[in-house]
């Protein structure tokens, strides 16, 4: 079997587990719906006056589609990060999980194809669940009487879906720790970790010089410039990329010195 075949054998295979795991079929129906309906409550809310809700979100609180924007990227930076990191901490540790693991080594398949195939999985699957969101974003859109997105909100829907995508992958370390501790627990610890870092790393002053941060600082400067914390840049938004890139390769390395016994 060349790398190739394997790969692709290894892909498919992957790909099968997470579309019929309940984990792969709750997680993007609760991530997607979560964001939307959290979205929706919060526009709603606005509409109908809600006077603490509008100061605490400033000059945000609009009722059009920049507002909207600005809203669901907020909620897409902290509730997507721990929702994309519990579905990687199944999909790493399910193998010790389940005790399924020592099959594998019997396999034609190396540990290193078997975790880039789960990666090149979670990664379509990041593309598949942003993209529905991003559709469930615009019938919302509609739905609250914002009309046609103009030229200014079809570029914030783009940052939309590439915030989806970057939280996505700053959700990435979770992979690693799962692996190297076997444990999904220890894969969902990290989420919350990384969200809570995130959040005070913000709070404290980091704002995008965080890697976790800087996506969801990026999208909201664009949407909301005006907004009390300084955007992040574009070099900050590469370095979250090269942080991703980082764990990625981590985990792929962690999976290729996998031993039956610890």
């Amino acid at each position: 079997m060349t790398a190739r075949t394997a790969l692709a054998a290894a892909f498919h295979c992957e790909l099968r587990k997470l579309a019929r795991s309940r984990v792969g079929v709750l997680g993007t129906a609760v991530i997607a719906g979560g964001i939307l309906t959290i979205t929706a409550g919060i526009s709603g809310a606005l509409a109908g006056g809600n006077p603490q809700l509008a100061a605490k979100l400033g000059p945000t609180a609009t009722l059009d589609w920049p507002g909207l924007l600005t809203t669901v990227a907020q909620i897409t930076g902290a509730g997507g990060l721990l929702g994309f990191g519990t579905v990687l901490a199944w999909m790493f540790a399910r193998e010790f999980a389940d005790g399924t693991v020592v099959g594998l080594f019997a396999l034609p398949v190396s540990r290193a194809q078997t975790a880039a195939a789960k990666l090149a999985v979670y990664g379509g699957w990041l593309a598949a669940l942003n993209t529905l969101l991003v559709a469930g974003l615009l019938v919302l859109g509609n739905l609250l009487g914002y009309g046609p997105p103009d030229a200014a909100a079809w570029s914030g829907i783009g940052r939309q879906l590439l915030l989806g995508l970057l939280t996505g992958l700053v959700a990435l370390p979770v992979a690693w720790v799962a692996t190297v501790s076997r444990s999904i627990l220890g894969g969902v610890s990290t989420a919350i970790g990384l969200v809570i870092v995130a959040q005070v790393g913000v709070l404290a002053g980091a704002a995008g010089r965080l890697p976790l941060a800087a996506p969801a600082l990026w999208t909201m400067g664009h949407t909301a410039p005006d907004g009390p914390i300084a955007p992040a840049t574009t070099v900050q938004l590469a370095v979250s990329v090269a942080f991703s890139l980082a764990f990625a390769a981590l985990t792929v390395l962690a999976w290729s010195r996998l031993q039956l016994r610890r």
